[in-house]
Parts: structure tokens; C-alpha cells; sequence
């Protein structure tokens, strides 16, 4: 417990002293209408050692019967008894700008009563989108991670044998449905803020001229394409992709209860506030100073920030904490006496409660 709070200690010093890194702007928005596209299909998965679905299942025996009549032989469905075969659901996903011909993974998931599809091999599946048209074909023998083995006395198993993947398992049949804008791109950030999609507006006029990017709202930026841009939107993109955007970061803290585990970004402050915790006593507090140069030097008058940190451990006394402070502060406090990370928790809860913490509070 004592190394997860040391942990802690030095993310929230690392967030706070740490130089502010720009990203890229491909890793905080996307180009509205360039996405992908969910996939998903019902097939059967053969070849298994009697681990597939009950011999009874009608599922199976109608989708046995099915394709058996595709492939010119007819059999009754209610004759059909196999253990061999699990009824499946594939998911795939289209990329944006994907051509027939390119390889997707897929995903193989039981939906019945096998055991496993270790062994198994999915027969030619079509996958389907929303508007039920064919974009993909699936087959191929499926990859689980993991076994079961069953004995007369008991079994053992190993990772999650129900599901399974096929790398590059289907094969895109028709064009994913993705079109480049011409008149205009539209930045979709990925998370909403006003004050990103105003630097990301000021970024892009930078480079190619002022008037050019508007921000619509907290969740999109408007780039006009210009002239000069015709027949060349995809190098328009590429150019806009490597610009280096300061994403404004809100104060935040996320707690997982279950695991005692705290995440304290580097944008927390807090209000003036006293606590009193279990006979624990912390007191920070904060008393710049100003650093003067000598006479006829070459350097300028600084504020150097000095904070004092008091802590005593008594009868529960209430001491205030002034509105300088800092989580950081606190967090250092309370890993020099070994505070537990669910005491901790507790503290920045009552905090928050209080409306004393600067941050939204995240209990997962």
C-alpha cells in the first residue's frame, strides 16, 4: 500500500513540475466523416472436439441445414446432431478508405452452449452493416488464447475459450463508404473543450493563413480548403495532422475504489480549507519570496515560491489549510507519515464534498 501512495507521490510531482508537451493534432482530433464503420455476421464454427453447441440446438441444426442446401445437399434439420459445430456472431470493423481485396480481423464470439472453439474453423460468413448491405467475407481457422481440457474428475481452463480471433480472417468485397470533403474539413475533437478548439483554430491559420480555421463550438473546428489545396486534400490533411496542439487539460482526480487506486491530475488546486483526519494534522503553506539581483547585474527581480509543510500527528486537532496549497503538498504530507491510499481517498472525497477541491472527481 505504502509503494502505491509513493506512486502517486510521483506522478502528481511529475504532472506538476513537468514541462507542459504539445501533441500532434491527429492524436486529438479527427476529420468528421472519415470513420469507421462497425461490422457484424452469424456464421458456424466446424471442426470442434465435442465442444461445440448441444446436438439439439435448432440454431445449429437450421443453419446446418442451410448451408448444407447452398452447397447442393438437402438434409432434414431435425436429423442433424452434431457436437462438432458452435453458432457464432463476428464483429469486424471497416476502416475508413478500405478497397476490396484488403484483409480485416475479426472477432468470433460463441452465442450458444459450446465449451470451447479451440480447433474450430469458421465456414465463409458475410458481414453486414447497419444497412444490411455485404461489405466483407469472413473465414478461416480460429486463434484461442487459452485451452480446456475436461476429465472424468474435473476440468481445467485457461484464459477465455468462448471467444476467438482470425487475423486478417475476412476480406473486404465492397469500398468502405468514405468520401474527402472538398469545400471544407471539419476537426472533431476527441474531447470537447472551448479553449482547445481555439488553439487548434489559431495553430491551423498559423500555417496556412488567418481567417482560414473557425471554431464551431467546444467539439469542432471548421478549415476552409483552399484553392490552392484542389485535388491535394489528402497532403492537406497530412499537413494539418503534424501540427502540435496544447490540448487545455481540466483539473480532474480519479478514484477506484475497489483497487485503492488515486489519480491526481496536475491542474488540482485547492480552496482554504482546515482538516482534521484520524489524529493526522497537515499544514502547508505558501510564502513566496522575491530574489533581488545584486547591484549593475545582468538579471531581473524574480518570485522564488517557498512552501512549508507542518504535520502532526495528535488528538485530531483542526488545522487550516490556506488556499495556496496544493494536492501535491497534501499528497507529500501524508506519504511521509505512511498514510493508507483509502485514507487518502477519503480525505480528497470530504474535500471535494466540501467545495474546497479545484477538480471534478471521478469515482469508478
Amino acid at each position: 500500500m505504502r509503494n502505491l501512495v509513493l506512486a502517486l507521490l510521483t506522478l502528481t510531482l511529475i504532472a506538476a513540475a513537468g514541462p507542459a508537451r504539445a501533441d500532434r493534432l491527429k492524436d486529438v482530433a479527427t476529420i468528421e466523416g472519415v470513420r469507421a464503420n462497425q461490422l457484424t455476421g452469424f456464421g458456424l464454427v466446424v471442426g470442434l472436439a465435442g465442444t461445440g453447441d448441444d446436438a439439439s440446438s435448432p440454431v445449429v441444426r437450421r443453419s446446418l441445414a442451410k448451408m448444407l442446401k447452398r452447397l447442393g445437399t438437402t438434409v432434414d434439420a431435425d436429423e442433424i446432431k452434431s457436437k462438432n459445430v458452435a453458432a457464432v456472431v463476428i464483429i469486424a470493423e471497416l476502416p475508413p478508405f478500405a478497397r476490396p481485396g484488403q484483409t480485416l480481423d475479426v472477432l468470433v464470439s460463441s452465442m450458444g452452449s459450446a465449451k470451447s472453439l479451440a480447433g474450430g474453423a469458421l465456414i465463409a460468413t458475410p458481414l453486414k452493416g447497419p444497412d444490411q448491405r455485404t461489405w466483407a467475407i469472413a473465414q478461416g481457422a480460429v486463434a484461442v488464447g487459452g485451452f480446456l481440457v475436461e476429465g472424468g474428475a474435473g476440468s481445467q481452463r485457461k484464459n477465455h475459450v468462448t471467444s476467438a480471433r482470425i487475423p486478417d480472417g475476412a476480406l473486404v468485397e465492397e469500398g468502405a463508404p468514405t468520401e474527402m470533403p472538398r469545400r471544407e474539413l471539419v476537426l472533431i475533437l476527441r474531447q470537447p473543450d472551448f479553449t482547445t478548439a481555439t488553439r487548434i483554430a489559431a495553430a491551423v491559420d498559423t500555417v496556412l493563413g488567418p481567417g482560414t480555421a473557425s471554431p464551431r463550438d467546444a467539439g469542432a473546428v471548421a478549415v476552409v480548403i483552399g484553392k490552392e489545396w484542389d485535388h491535394k486534400v489528402a497532403a492537406l490533411v497530412a499537413t494539418l495532422e503534424a501540427l502540435e496542439i496544447e490540448p487545455d487539460v481540466p483539473a480532474r482526480i480519479v478514484i477506484d475504489e475497489k483497487t485503492g487506486t488515486v489519480v491526481i491530475g496536475g491542474e488540482v488546486r485547492l480552496r482554504a480549507a482546515a482538516i482534521a483526519y484520524g489524529g493526522l494534522t497537515v499544514t502547508v503553506g505558501e510564502e513566496p519570496q522575491i530574489s533581488q539581483p545584486g547591484p549593475f547585474a545582468a538579471g531581473s527581480t524574480q518570485i522564488v515560491p517557498r512552501t512549508t509543510i507542518d504535520v502532526a500527528e495528535g488528538g485530531g486537532e483542526l488545522r487550516a489549510l490556506p488556499a495556496a496549497a496544493s494536492v501535491t503538498d497534501v499528497a507529500a504530507a501524508l506519504n511521509a507519515l505512511g498514510v493508507k491510499p483509502r485514507d487518502l481517498i477519503a480525505i480528497l472525497q470530504a474535500l471535494h464534498a466540501a467545495g474546497a477541491l479545484r477538480a471534478e472527481v471521478d469515482v469508478l
